[in-house]
């Protein structure tokens, strides 16, 4: 840290308790009050050099015979900085320094020493350390900024935070690997006039490693919330990238807000490195926090959603203003496709307690992404090819969020407080485009109904309902069509499109038959040159022929099973096949061709058991014959 020191005369100055006496030999004429310290001092030193001392001593010596007393009781940095004053009026050497300079200057100012009263006045002397020596440099600047706070009216009088801040924001506006500067002040190796690291002295030839944009986040964050604001405001207005600024507040925050820090579902205070002391009462914090939301750039992406999602959670714990709290929310409804998880899992902190995750909070962001998604025009998948959709690295931002939820409700659901309107409203709030399979919206309905036994049949169709059977996997299928916690109505409809799928499967592989039975001929005669290829081609048509069986087989049992059910529910109409068989179908929300559930003898082979499958869909449907008769 640079300093000057003033003055030649050694130190004349004694402390004695909570009095100081100057040792020039003569008896001190005037006792000078600051705070609980005396000063034993003389009237000529002191008023040769202020104005103020001048003006305070005549007065008191008209007042009184005896000693001259004065109290100074508002003068700018207390009675250490007075000490400093005195032994300068004395002519004590005295050391300017990034610590005391403000203090001084403003001292100097209310005290009047200018140069009326002697050359090289107080002044004069701390202006001109301060322009040419401390606001030149990173570090004394903000040493000089820091010591503002404790006399920021006098400061601001003179323009002193002003100035510093201004420095501050310059420099760091700057491109640090320009100067060199950031290098040295931060501990690291002193550089020559030509740029090379200098060990004692001496030019290593070594080049010093380039400052990155954030060498200056640790240092502001060393200043007080009113500096620290002022600080980015002026950086922001003097042009500062918006992810450079963003980067210092999220610097900051982590700082001093604790809960920023904790792991989730930790309880306890981790606090940050550089955070050391104790942390801010419950009120700075929240008065900290709102700042920060305010000072936020708007823009998506500067900051993480991990980040936005730990500024909610903790404005939520120290009742942050509702403004704030939906701001926060609308900030991380921009980007809630880069969340995970395990960021919408917060906790509930109302005092009702109702669920153990705050469902409702969640449902707003949501709201506000589909909303943002609207306005941006976002991709719909439904223009895209189902194929290349689901085969594409990238997917869109509302696939990925569909994704997300889908994933929050399978934690959800197992809460029993978690009322089904709550649970039905997030799932519906979904568009169906943005689902390319209901294989993560069934797990999460699943789970529900087997946490919730009590729900009626008919709160378990209508919740059923906000699934595709159609967009259902041929593994999510096969599970949904043993599940017996579904109503009958849906298993019927997984039964109908398990078959379609795989029918159309199987039509598949016998395309690719086809086409690899027809190329034989034309491959057979390179098989001198390619028997390596061929021998493969056979192996893969071996695996296809052994798959088209399985599916086959498959596809017979499924076939004899709706057949089996036709006859069932024909009996039930009681010579009206026809109309039963129609109202039946129309009931269960859709149409059967007569070809999709006839038995077709020639590929189904004779099959004495029936499957478990069918057995019980069966046992249930005996249980629903009142739903499924004609008059029903």
């Amino acid at each position: 840290m640079a300093c000057v020191k003033l003055g030649s005369k050694t130190d004349a100055f004694q402390r004695q308790g909570q009095a100081w006496f100057c040792t020039s030999g003569l008896p001190s004429d005037i006792v000078v009050e600051v705070g609980e310290m005396s000063f034993h001092l003389h009237k000529f030193p002191l008023l040769s050099r202020s104005g103020a001392m001048e003006r305070l001593i005549a007065e008191a010596s008209e007042k009184a015979e005896e000693k001259c007393i004065i109290n100074l009781l508002d003068i700018p940095g207390g009675a250490k900085t007075f000490e400093l004053v005195a032994k300068f009026c004395y002519g004590v050497k005295l050391e300017l320094t990034a610590s005391n300079v403000v203090y001084l200057r403003c001292a100097a100012e209310h005290l009047e020493m200018t140069e009326e009263y002697g050359d090289g006045n107080l002044i004069t002397q701390t202006e001109t350390f301060l322009n040419q020596v401390v606001l030149r440099n990173w570090k004394d600047s903000l040493k000089a900024l820091q010591t503002c706070d404790d006399i920021l009216p006098y400061a601001e009088e003179l323009n002193i935070t002003k100035r510093c801040i201004e420095s501050l924001a310059v420099k760091a506006s700057t491109d640090p690997n320009l100067f060199g500067w950031p290098v040295v002040e931060h501990g690291g190796p002193m550089q020559s006039p030509g740029g090379s690291v200098l060990w004692n002295g001496i030019s290593t030839g070594a080049r010093p490693k380039n400052s990155t944009s954030d060498w200056w986040y640790e240092d502001v964050s060393t200043l007080s919330l009113p500096l620290y604001k002022r600080l980015i405001d002026v950086m922001e207005s003097r042009g500062i990238r918006q992810e450079i600024i963003a980067g210092s507040l999220t610097f900051y925050a982590k700082k001093y807000l604790p809960g920023l820090n904790r792991r989730q579902g930790d309880s306890s205070t981790r606090l940050a490195p550089v955070a050391l002391g104790a942390p801010p009462s419950e009120e700075e914090q929240k008065l900290l926090l709102e700042e920060i939301d305010k000072l936020l750039p708007v823009q998506k992406g500067l900051v993480s959603a991990k980040f936005l999602f730990g500024l909610l959670r903790t404005a939520m714990i120290l009742k942050a203003s509702p403004s704030c709290i939906s701001k926060l929310e609308k900030r991380i409804g921009m980007q809630l496709d880069q969340a995970t998880l395990e960021d919408l899992l917060m906790p509930n902190f109302s005092y009702s307690m109702e669920t153990l995750y705050n469902v409702e909070c969640v449902q707003r962001i949501l709201d506000h992404f589909l909303a943002m998604d609207q306005i941006t025009g976002g991709a719909s998948p439904c223009s895209v090819d189902d194929g290349q959709l689901l085969g594409s690295p990238s997917l869109t931002p509302i696939t990925m969020v569909a994704k997300l939820i889908d994933g929050y409700l399978a934690e959800v659901a197992p809460d029993v407080n978690l009322k089904l309107p709550k649970f039905q409203k997030l799932a519906a709030t979904v568009p169906d485009y943005a689902r390319p399979l209901d294989d993560g919206l069934y797990r999460a309905i699943d789970i529900y109904l087997k946490s919730h036994p009590w729900l009626a049949e008919s709160d378990r169709e209508q919740l059923c309902r906000l699934m595709d059977c159609q967009k259902l996997s041929l593994e999510a299928c096969t599970h949904a069509a043993q599940n017996e916690r579904l109503p009958l109505r849906i298993i019927v409809q997984v039964l109908f499109f398990e078959q379609l799928q795989l029918r159309t499967s199987i039509a598949g592989c016998f395309l690719v038959s086809d086409n690899l039975d027809g190329s034989r001929p034309l491959r057979s005669g390179f098989a001198g040159s390619n028997e390596g290829g061929w021998a493969s081609t056979v192996r893969e048509n071996q695996v296809l022929k052994v798959g088209m069986d399985n599916m086959r087989m498959r596809v017979s049992e499924l076939e004899k099973e709706c057949s089996n059910m036709k006859q069932e529910i024909e009996k039930l109409g009681r010579g009206k096949p026809s109309s039963t068989w129609g109202n039946v179908s129309k009931k269960f929300g859709f149409k059967l061709k007569s070809q999709m559930c006839s038995a077709q003898e020639g590929s189904v082979s004779n099959q004495n058991n029936h499957s478990g499958k069918l057995e019980k869909v069966k046992d249930r449907h005996g249980k629903h014959k009142n739903n499924l008769s004609p008059d029903g």
